[in-house]
């Protein structure tokens, strides 16, 4: 019997439910990591540490060299350091969605006013996006923005179609910055958001905008709504994720199933029943980013 057959053997006779529990937890928690890691700059670190594994390994297993032996064994307890360190914004994201798993979100406005915040939403979004006004409108949700609305002019007003369009409007003192809407008020405006640190951004244009709602979206469980000044298109951003070109009726069924999701599937799937639902637009929404 070989060694490859009696290895197998063995492990066949010790495998039992704990054993194979124990396999399908570290297969998930590798699974995850990688889910957290793709399409951002991490991979490419990921990539590199995985390379120097590889070459350690193979030089300790066929060669014998004392030195580098040496070198690897004091230096490990400083790279195992260093890990998290590098991937500190990933582990930070994975906590903060365990931690807002299947949250709503986080307002206490009543329906009427819910449904108030989302028309004067959809209109404003529809009025810029006529007249090529860009905007940025950043919904707080669960986890509060309260150090990027310090960032820009604290308002505290009651969210309006007419205000929201004259905040946005060319050249006005407010226009540059994101505005972030808690409950049914206006929290702040000119707002400076995070960029993006994703690498899956290939649409040209997609500019700092769109990369700022991606970057609140993906440090927070923020929804933020986009206006192109270039095209005039509207866009939804939410955990790392965009969808893109999206006519009143969607983006009205997108904000709905974000403040009032149903079922057990929470907020995703609402989205999907929502994206589902047919539109006046030939052109269907197209998600990026993910």
């Amino acid at each position: 019997m070989s060694d490859l057959e009696y290895t197998l053997r063995f492990l066949v006779l010790h495998l039992d439910w704990l054993a194979v529990l124990d396999i399908l937890l570290v297969t998930l928690v590798i699974y995850g990591l990688l889910a957290l890691v793709r399409g951002t700059q991490a991979v490419v670190l990921l990539r590199g540490i995985i390379i120097l594994g590889v070459a350690t390994v193979i030089l300790t297993a066929f060669l014998r060299l004392p030195a580098f032996s040496w070198l690897l064994r004091n230096s490990l307890p400083a790279l195992l350091i260093s890990v998290p360190v590098i991937f500190a914004p990933e582990i930070r994201r994975a906590l903060e969605r365990l931690g807002r798993a299947g949250a709503g979100i986080n307002i206490n406005t009543r329906e009427a006013e819910q449904e108030q915040v989302i028309e004067a939403i959809t209109t404003a979004a529809v009025r810029l996006s006529e007249r090529r006004h860009g905007a940025l409108i950043v919904i707080e949700r669960q986890v509060g923005l309260k150090d990027r609305a310090d960032t820009g002019v604290h308002l505290d007003a009651l969210v309006s179609v007419e205000l929201l369009v004259q905040i946005f409007y060319p050249n006005t003192p407010l226009h540059d910055g994101a505005v972030i809407l808690k409950g049914a008020r206006i929290q702040a405006a000119a707002c400076i958001m995070p960029l993006t640190s994703g690498e899956t951004i290939t649409d040209r244009q997609m500019g700092l905008r769109h990369r700022a709602a991606l970057g609140i979206s993906e440090v927070s469980d923020a929804v933020a709504v986009v206006v192109s000044e270039e095209t005039g298109s509207i866009s939804v951003a939410h955990n790392g994720r965009m969808i893109q070109r999206l006519d009143p009726a969607r983006l009205r069924h997108i904000l709905s199933a974000f403040y009032r999701p149903r079922g057990g599937g929470g907020v995703m799937r609402s989205l999907k029943r929502a994206l589902s639902k047919p539109g006046p637009s030939d052109e269907a929404p197209r998600a990026v980013g993910d």
